[in-house]
């Protein structure tokens, strides 16, 4: 499949308004450094000073600078994301500020390169006496014309520094891609203002995806540790022993809903499945409306752990002690996972009778896209969308501030990821898969004490602490978890056996290990002259031509008047010393 290559796109603006940098509780950041970039770009054009209390790795907290001021931020890595998340957000200022006044954090190169930079894109010809100019208007700052001028500089530099990939780098390196990885779908788009996007999808997890996965995808952000200026979409599944599986990822300029809707419409030409597919994901950033913009008959599923983490925010708000909201919590989390309408509703009473308005956010928040009874699609019991969050570690640091090096970094995992799982299937000798064994064993253990009585051909009643009714035509139970998992549950089990029949002809293909083999069938191969095309990044940059500022010009010394030059200790002259001193003994 050809490269396409799209030189017109019109990629999002830079005007922001302080709201979207700062959304408020449950935001997430990348890392720590990610979250206290935008918090600086906040708090000045809000204008208000903060200062932190607590700033390390793990967990950030900062309040206003004013004394007695509530305005305070705390946030912290999530237990169960990598990424670092708002917790608590007291958005109120009694001290006067944050009403884009004039009290604003001092003002760091980095940032003034940032915002320069951002202008610069829509502005290439942009002075330095118009940037100073609308920094003082914009954020109440008077910085001198030299301090500008150096950011000017600095950001062209960096302007270069994404041009010269995107233009002269990652086209050749598409072509590699496309030449060692025949049928690959690769897509690069550009626009005039220095952004770019790249997506990549490999045949090797194209093939394994359409032949051997289920048809299961998950969308996530993967999170960097340094690059700040780009984001890294993803698309995911799981393989037959439940192992993530990556089908695609692209390099966009920001996490927002044109820019899922870019790599959905991406996705959707690759894969060009006519299966169904269940997307899950965490519905930030737009998702809960691209996805079925794109893919208009999949079924799309929240992230429970995301959801859950929403909710607690939410009873955060309210009088409750931690107690009671442990309780409601709870009640969400048995709602979520039951497999049967009556006692969905019968927990979301439970919560209405200690609080309507939790209630009424439970039923708000689209329960009929992450209730296992109320959802149509298949998830295979899988809720959460935080299995694309493990590729964070497949991308070394000091590989993050090159696309190519990247993508390139991603290739590699996905190679070794292949090879390895090859190798250790190629061991096995049972039907299933050894995790999906092991899940059937537990089950056959208890279903010998059940009692079977066949109602008709497939309808079979079971009988044991509960009553359950199975058919065996339509590979349904009662008890909801067959056709929800897509292995024979106990009762399923119970009836297989009664009839003498083969567990394993009742169990979804894709647990099979003859599906997990054809997953990994294929092949990443090696992309040439990758070091070579990333070590000539930034080589061929050529230096903005600025003219030095009025006033900061280095002055040449003038030797002949004395001052600091050379001066002989022999003769006491000046212009040269004592093992030059031509003077007679």
């Amino acid at each position: 499949m050809a490269t396409a290559a799209a030189d017109s796109i019109i990629l999002p603006g830079s005007s922001i308004s302080p709201e979207s940098i700062i959304t408020g509780v449950g935001q997430e950041f990348d890392n720590v450094k990610d979250l206290r970039a935008k918090l600086f770009q906040y708090a000045m054009r809000k204008g208000f000073a903060y200062k932190f209390v607590k700033s390390e790795l793990t967990r950030v907290t900062v309040k206003c600078i004013v004394e007695n001021c509530p305005w305070r931020l705390h946030a912290s890595k999530s237990s169960y994301k990598q990424k670092i998340i708002i917790k608590i957000l007291n958005n109120e200022h009694t001290c006067g500020c944050g009403g884009g006044g004039d009290v604003q954090p001092k003002a760091t190169k980095k940032w003034l390169v940032d915002i320069i930079k951002d202008k610069l894109r829509d502005s290439p010809l942009y002075k330095t006496k118009e940037i100073l100019k609308d920094v003082s208007e914009e954020y109440g700052i008077n910085l001198k014309y030299y301090q500008v001028w150096r950011g000017k500089t600095d950001a062209q530099k960096e302007l270069l520094n994404l041009h010269e990939e995107a233009y002269n780098q990652l086209p050749i390196f598409c072509e590699k891609i496309l030449e060692s990885n025949p049928g690959s779908v690769v897509t690069l788009a550009t626009s005039a203002d220095l952004k770019f996007r790249i997506f990549v999808s490999f045949h090797a997890s194209l093939h394994g995806f359409e032949y051997g996965c289920r048809p299961l995808v998950f969308l996530d952000r993967i999170p960097l540790k340094e690059n700040t200026h780009l984001k890294l979409l993803a698309a995911a599944s799981v393989d037959g022993d439940d192992g993530i599986f990556p089908i695609a990822f692209a390099a966009v300029e920001a996490e927002t809903p044109e820019s899922w809707v870019w790599f959905l419409e991406q996705l959707k030409f690759a894969i060009g499945t006519s299966r169904t597919i269940t997307f899950i994901s965490d519905r930030e950033n737009g998702l809960d409306v691209a996805v079925p913009k794109v893919f208009e008959d999949s079924f799309h599923s929240f992230c429970l752990l995301h959801l859950v983490e929403d909710f607690k925010a939410e009873l955060n708000k309210g009088p409750w002690s931690q107690g009671v909201k442990d309780a409601m919590v709870e009640e969400l989390e048995r709602a979520a996972q039951t497999y049967h309408a009556e006692e969905f509703y019968s927990r979301v009473e439970c919560v209405k009778n200690i609080s309507e308005e939790a209630a009424a956010w439970i039923m708000a928040s689209k329960p009929e896209h992450w209730s296992s009874a109320l959802f149509k699609g298949s998830r295979y019991d899988h809720c959460s969308s935080d299995a694309v969050e493990s590729f964070s570690t497949w991308i070394p640091v000091d590989r993050e501030m090159s696309v190519v090096l990247m993508i390139d970094a991603m290739r590699c995992k996905i190679t070794e990821a292949i090879d390895t799982r090859r190798q250790s299937s190629a061991k096995w000798e049972d039907a299933l898969t050894p995790s999906m064994e092991l899940r059937l064993h537990k089950e056959k253990a208890r279903a010998g004490k059940l009692g079977v009585l066949r109602s008709s051909e497939n309808v079979f009643e079971v009988r044991g602490s509960t009553i359950n009714v199975i058919n065996t035509g339509t590979w349904e139970c009662t008890c909801g978890r067959w056709q929800v998992s897509g292995l024979p549950c106990v009762h399923a089990i119970a009836v297989i056996n009664h009839l003498g029949r083969s567990i394993y002809d009742y169990c979804s293909q894709y647990f099979r290990v003859e599906s997990y083999r054809v997953a990994y069938s294929e092949s990443v191969y090696p992309i040439p002259d990758v070091e070579k095309i990333s070590s000539s990044f930034g080589a061929n940059i050529p230096t903005p031509r600025s003219r030095r500022p009025r006033g900061v010009l280095k002055q040449a010394r003038d030797r002949s008047q004395g001052g600091r030059g050379h001066h002989c200790s022999r003769c006491k002259g000046s212009g040269h010393n004592k093992a030059t001193c031509k003077a007679l003994l």
